[in-house]
């Protein structure tokens, strides 16, 4: 390999490197901080701190010691992100986190579906007292009220009947 070929090759690598993409082993994308806590919308301290307590690991090092950081971290640090919107503290992330590293355990998807099979019996409840309510009012403020309330209904109607669809048979 002559001398300009060899830069050349060096210069891509670098280019990759520097924009936070590192391709290793054919086709694994790893990201630097820098790039991770963009992709994710966190800052590099955040990512230093998330790393410090263990909810996401680095993948690699390179020979200069950065991390780099793999696709899935991105996508765990986006539930993290999610948690954390619905206010869960760090711990109550990480005992979370663990959980769904380990897997379903069978116990687990069964607890989980009796709740939400109570949770939609409550609902039906909940909509059948409100039925007679709805009737008493004038059709322009139930028209109105539906429509406001009716795209996130749907949005979890249809996700139910999708989960419903797609799940295991019994």
């Amino acid at each position: 390999m002559n001398c300009s070929c060899l830069r050349s090759l060096v210069h891509s690598i670098q280019n990759r490197i520097f924009s936070g993409e590192v391709i290793l082993d054919g086709d694994i994308k790893l990201y630097r901080i820098g790039e991770l806590a963009k992709a994710g919308g966190v800052s590099e301290r955040t990512i230093d701190y998330y790393t410090k307590l263990g909810l996401i690991s680095p993948e690699k090092r390179t020979l200069k010691n950065y991390r780099l950081y793999s696709h899935e971290t991105l996508l765990r640090l986006q539930r993290i992100n999610d948690l954390k919107q619905e206010k869960y503290t760090l711990e109550e992330i990480r005992q979370t986190l663990d959980k769904w590293d380990a897997g379903p355990e069978v116990h687990q998807v069964s607890d989980k579906l009796t709740y939400l099979e109570l949770h939609m019996q409550q609902l039906e409840r909940e909509v059948n007292e409100l039925s007679p309510l709805i009737q008493k009012m004038k059709p322009g403020q139930a028209r109105h009220l539906l429509l406001n309330l009716l795209p996130q209904g749907a949005a979890c109607i249809e996700a139910i009947r999708l989960f419903l669809e797609q799940g295991p048979t019994l």
